[in-house]
C-alpha cells in the first residue's frame, strides 16, 4: 500500500438542495388550497373604454383570444363557409395563416353556438366553429407552436430516445464495459438527481394544472411567456421549475464531463435522458389519479437521503482529490490525509 503525506482540504459544503426540493413540492399543495391559480379577469369599469375595448377583453377572458390574434392551419385543410352566402365556401391548407376578424353566436347550433370569422386575406374571408378552429389551428406564437408540437409528438421522442439508450446500451454492454447510470453506479454528483426530480416535479404541476385548472393552461397557451411573474401562482411555479431544470442541467453537464470520458459521458446523457422521460410520463400519469403527489413525497425522500449521505464526506484527498468522510488513508488512491 503507497503511503503519501499529504494536508487533507476540507470540501465545500454541499448546498442544501433537499429543503429546496420540499419547498417546491410544498407549492403544489399551496396552489391547491391557497393560490391564486387563475388570470385575473379584465376590469371593464374603467372610464372612456369603447365598446370593442370591452368587448375584445370579454372575448380574451372568456375564449383566451380575440380580435386580430393569429393563427396558422395545422390539418391539412380547412374549409371556412362565406356567410351570409349559402353553400358558399372556400378552403385553406397547411401553413396559411389567418387573423380573428369577428365573433358571432348562434344559439341554435346544436354543434357549437361560438363562430368565428377568420380572414386570410381582403378577398379570402370566411367563419368556422369555434371547437373546429382550436382543433386545426395553432397559434403563430414560436411558444405556442412547441407547445403543440411537442404534446403531439412526445410519444415518438420517448420511443426514439429509449430505442436509441437500448441500443448504446447493448453495444457497450456487449464490449463487457462498465456502465454508468443515474442513481445505479452513478457520477460523483447530485445534480443528476435533482434533474430527475425536477422533471417529476415539473410533471406534477403541469398535470395538476390539466386536472384543476385547464383554464389557466389554455390561457396560457394561446397567450404564453416565459416569465415566472405577473402570471397565476400555479403557472409560475410551473415556469420556475423550467428555468431551474435548464440552470441543473448546465450543472450537470458541467460535472459529466469533467468525470467521464466523451464516449461515457454521452452514453451517460441517454440514459439520463430516457429516466427524465419516463419520470415524465410517469407522473403525469399517476397525477391524473392524485397518486402522483404521493410518488412525489417518496422521490423526494429518496433525494434527500442522498443528499444526507454525499454530505457526510466533509474532507477531499490532497493527492487525488476524491471526497472523505475523515482524515486518514484515502482508499481511492491510498494516500496520507493529514
Amino acid at each position: 500500500m503507497r503511503i503519501f503525506h499529504h494536508r487533507v482540504t476540507q470540501g465545500s459544503t454541499e448546498f442544501n438542495l433537499g429543503k429546496l426540493c420540499i419547498a417546491l413540492c410544498g407549492f403544489v399543495i399551496s396552489v391547491l388550497l391557497f393560490g391564486a391559480c387563475y388570470y385575473p379577469r379584465p376590469d371593464l369599469t374603467v372610464e372612456g373604454m369603447s365598446d370593442k375595448t370591452k368587448d375584445s377583453l370579454t372575448y380574451l377572458s372568456e375564449h383566451h383570444y380575440t380580435y386580430n390574434t393569429n393563427f396558422e392551419v395545422q390539418a391539412d385543410s380547412v374549409i371556412l363557409e362565406r356567410l351570409p352566402l349559402k353553400d358558399s365556401f372556400f378552403s385553406l391548407y397547411q401553413g396559411d395563416r389567418v387573423v380573428v376578424a369577428e365573433f358571432a353566436i348562434h344559439p341554435a347550433d346544436s354543434v357549437d353556438s361560438v363562430w368565428v370569422k377568420l380572414a386570410h386575406s381582403q378577398e379570402a374571408q370566411g367563419w368556422i366553429r369555434e371547437k373546429d378552429l382550436v382543433h386545426s389551428f395553432v397559434p403563430t406564437d414560436s411558444i405556442s407552436q412547441f407547445i403543440y408540437l411537442f404534446s403531439d409528438t412526445h410519444a415518438s421522442y420517448f420511443v426514439i430516445v429509449f430505442a436509441l439508450f437500448m441500443g448504446v446500451y447493448l453495444f457497450r454492454a456487449f464490449r463487457r464495459k462498465q456502465l454508468q447510470m443515474v442513481y445505479f453506479n452513478d457520477i460523483d454528483s447530485i445534480y443528476p438527481l435533482f434533474l430527475c426530480l425536477l422533471m417529476a416535479f415539473s410533471a406534477t404541476v403541469y398535470e395538476t394544472m390539466q386536472v384543476f385548472f385547464p383554464e389557466t393552461w389554455q390561457h396560457f397557451y394561446f397567450n404564453p411567456t416565459l416569465s415566472p411573474f405577473k402570471v397565476p401562482f400555479i403557472l409560475s411555479v410551473f415556469l420556475l421549475s423550467i428555468w431551474v431544470f435548464l440552470i441543473v442541467f448546465l450543472a450537470v453537464l458541467d460535472d459529466l464531463f469533467r468525470q467521464l470520458t466523451p464516449a461515457a459521458a454521452v452514453f451517460y446523457l441517454l440514459g439520463l435522458t430516457s429516466c427524465c422521460i419516463f419520470f415524465y410520463f410517469f407522473f403525469i400519469l399517476t397525477t391524473q389519479f392524485y397518486i402522483g403527489y404521493l410518488f412525489l413525497a417518496f422521490f423526494i425522500w429518496v433525494f434527500v437521503k442522498r443528499l444526507r449521505r454525499s454530505a457526510g464526506y466533509k474532507y477531499r484527498c490532497g493527492y487525488c482529490g476524491e471526497k472523505l468522510k475523515d482524515k486518514g488513508i484515502c482508499p481511492h488512491c491510498g494516500a496520507m490525509n493529514e
